[in-house]
């Protein structure tokens, strides 16, 4: 297996109390470094506070109840991805994955306008990663899935996706834009405000298909939402360390939440991210405190309501 850096003591006891909003984790479609509840009991054993279950195809929410009565004192937390396995722009599916305790409700990733390479030709000599051979597999097999439009032909979001923000801002989960386009991740936001999503979390900013200018960080800052660092965007070489150190702070530590996107198999162990991530921010001139906050108390305001509840819990209905 590749070897990786070790996080240092420091950053481990820095970490204590984190939640990690953005994993992907067995069992997957694709294979993933470790299990969920493999992941719980490190997260136990080193004082994490617990981390929100990612899939692009399918809604977590019930697997993340199961790990928490299997892994008692982690907090697992649920989620829902709007592409095509789910129905797209699905109100009925975003209500019924909230009813059972999703917490975070991500817009269309792999099936985004802005990601194509799941249902473009490949060129000569490309590297398509797993879920774009899936996607190029499952259309050879009749099934490929369409592109998935958020933004109407008048820069209005399209219908459905204010029927989703209502059931969205109706249980107080968290939204979080995908791999949706600059364009795309501006109109989302107007329309979620308006509708009264009150969390809102920019996916990964610095990613390949992102790759917004610290100017419209700073300004999607400005109108409440939260920057998310990903650990796994650097340190795969999508962008530098120089480059997201100065996206935060054009943004702001107070705007910026820390988490990893970790979980395929040549890349670090999960638990490691965060602290690895630390070892990387206080070597970037952040102090403490300010790594404190983004990583700990960001992760804990987008996780939890102000009274200490977790964002979204199982109906009672």
């Amino acid at each position: 297996m590749t070897e990786h850096p070790v996080p240092s003591a420091r950053a481990r006891e820095l970490v204590r109390g984190a939640y990690d909003l953005h994993l992907h984790l067995d069992p997957d479609v694709f294979r993933r470094r470790t299990t969920d509840l493999a992941l719980a009991r490190r997260f136990r054993e080193l004082g994490m506070a617990g981390f929100v279950l990612k899939s692009h195809y399918a809604p977590t929410a019930e697997r993340a109840a199961v790990v928490r009565a299997a892994e008692p004192g982690v907090d697992v937390i649920g989620s829902i991805t709007l592409n095509q396995a789910v129905g797209g722009l699905n109100p009925i599916a975003v209500e019924v994955a909230a009813r059972v305790g999703v917490g975070i409700v991500w817009m269309p990733t792999f099936d985004s306008y802005n990601e194509p390479a799941g249902r473009e030709e490949p060129k000569p000599g490309d590297i398509l990663p797993p879920w774009a051979r899936m996607q190029h597999e499952l259309r050879a097999q009749g099934v490929g899935s369409d592109p998935i439009a958020v933004v109407g032909p008048d820069g209005d979001v399209v219908p459905d996706l204010r029927r989703v923000l209502t059931r969205i801002a109706a249980h107080d989960a968290v939204l979080a834009t995908g791999h949706l386009s600059r364009g795309e991740i501006f109109a989302v936001v107007a329309a979620a405000r308006e509708e009264g999503v009150r969390r809102i979390v920019i996916t990964h900013p610095e990613f390949t298909s992102q790759r917004l200018k610290a100017a419209d960080q700073a300004e999607l800052a400005s109108r409440g939402c939260y920057l998310e660092r990903c650990f796994n965007t650097p340190h795969t070489g999508k962008c530098t360390w120089d480059e997201m150190f100065a996206n935060i702070r054009a943004s702001g530590v107070e705007s910026s939440v820390v988490s990893t996107d970790l979980g395929q198999v040549d890349n670090p162990p999960p638990e490691d991210g965060l602290p690895l991530m630390v070892d990387r921010l206080l070597a970037g001139g952040f102090t403490e405190r300010e790594v404190r906050t983004m990583v700990v108390d960001n992760s804990i305001a987008l996780a939890r309501d102000p009274a200490g509840a977790r964002l979204a819990s199982p109906s009672s209905g």
